[in-house]
Order: structure tokens, then sequence, then C-alpha cells
């Protein structure tokens, strides 16, 4: 009879994304500063969108540009952390970009459908203005949404390449 072949074993120990330095490197390095300019750019042209474009102060409209920024990059590394977690991530290099970019983005997608009805449906905390084209049935804005549906894997991507690039003037 003859052997049935079998796929080798991997014997190497299991690094955990949060147990990698180079994780965190990038994280701090690419990801976050490119997620953070984006959703700057993101906040700033969707403020037509928005009650305070036409009601706020400059400074009021500035704060708020900050303020949702600084928000987006909380709920993004949230999220990336989930998804690294959810998929099992290790080292960067290994990490399954589908996978990851997808939870991230889903989780970013669901929290914002979330606050975003909260906030403007609950506790009018803010306002959309009547550009804002909405999501029917929930009310939440699709600028928001869109925000991220594409910001999470695009910006996943970009970091990805510049860390490659970096990789290579080693």
């Amino acid at each position: 009879m003859s052997a049935t072949p079998t796929a080798p074993v991997d014997r190497s120990p299991r690094v955990h994304w949060y147990e990698c330095r180079e994780t965190w490197r990038f994280l701090a390095r690419r990801f976050v500063p490119v997620f953070a300019l984006l959703n700057l750019a993101w906040e700033t042209v969707q403020l037509p969108l928005y009650t305070i474009f036409t009601t706020g102060s400059a400074r009021e409209i500035a704060f708020a540009v900050v303020h949702c920024t600084i928000g987006d990059v909380l709920i993004g590394t949230t999220a990336l952390a989930l998804a690294l977690i959810v998929t099992r991530a290790g080292p960067v290099a290994r990490w399954r970009f589908i996978a990851v970019a997808a939870v991230a983005t889903a989780l970013g997608a669901g929290y914002t459908v979330l606050s975003e009805w909260l906030n403007v449906a609950i506790l009018r905390s803010w306002g959309y203005s009547e550009l804002m084209p909405v999501l029917p049935g929930v009310g939440t804005g699709l600028a928001p949404l869109a925000q991220w549906l594409v910001l999470p894997g695009l910006v996943l991507a970009i970091a990805l390449r510049l860390q490659s690039r970096a990789g290579l003037g080693r």
C-alpha cells in the first residue's frame, strides 16, 4: 500500500499580532497617520451635508472636524484591532488582508449606523442638512456610511504598500 501524502506540520510557535513589534510600528507609523489624514479630508469634504456648516461659527466647525477625525481614528483603530483578533492575525506579513479589511469595515460601518442614528435621531447632537442623502428606514447619512465602507480597506491597502516600500529600502 502506498502512504497518503500529508501536509507538513507547522511547528513554529504562533506569534499573535499584539506580540509583534513590527505590527505596532505598522499601526503607529503607517495605518494611524494615513487613516487620520484621509478621515480629516473626508470630514472636511462632507461638512456641507451637516447643519453645522451653515449654523456654526468657524471655531465650532473646526472643533467638529477635529473632534470627529479623532473619533474616527479611535473607531478605526479599535475596529482594526478587533479584526486582527477575529482573524487570529500574526505579524503584518502574514495577515489575510481581505479578511482583516472586511471585518474592520463591517465593524466600522456597523458602529457608524448606530452612532449616526443615535446622535441625529435620539440625542440630536448634530443634524443633517437637506443635502445629506439618508439610508431609508434608518435615517443614517449615506456619506458617513460610505466613509466607513471605503476608508478602512483603502487605508489598510495604502499602509501595507507604504510598509512594503519602506521594507525595500532596508
